[in-house]
């Protein structure tokens, strides 16, 4: 069994995939970042008068990408306490981890996914925080 989960409640995709999909009592969700449903905003971005990005603020970015992944999985019949596994995505690993961690431990308690962090040099939008998540969805999830 293979389904597609696509919901209004989390920003859209920003290319041709889903924003996750179900495979048996797995649910593999797409990368997911920290823009705004709806008007597709980033918080915390601050840009100068050419538009030009100049600083941003982790702490927002975080609170957004984690309201967005419990968006999807909400969407989906999952839970926050369903995650297995999370991959998170940072593009400043020196200036943004201790933040990123801190915030993680908060959201994230009770909760004992496993979770790689990655500096990468860039994402495909002016964010700098995206999470890769994986859950076990329960039995007779519909």
């Amino acid at each position: 069994m293979s389904d597609i989960v696509r919901t209004d409640t989390a920003p859209a995709p920003v290319g041709a995939y889903p924003h996750a999909r179900r495979v048996g009592n797995l649910l593999f969700l797409s990368g997911v970042g920290p823009r705004q449903p709806g008007n597709n905003a980033i918080p915390g971005n601050v840009h100068d008068a050419d538009g030009t990005l100049v600083d941003y603020d982790i702490e927002a970015q975080c609170r957004q990408v984690f309201a967005n992944v419990r968006a999807v999985l909400e969407a989906s019949g999952a839970a926050w306490s369903d995650l297995v596994d999370v991959t998170v995505f940072l593009t400043d690993m020196r200036r943004d981890f201790a933040a990123y961690n801190r915030l993680y431990a908060e959201y994230f308690a009770g909760v004992d996914a496993c979770r790689t962090t990655l500096g990468i040099s860039a994402l495909p939008t002016p964010i700098a925080i995206e999470l890769k998540c994986i859950a076990s969805l329960p039995a007779g999830t519909p």
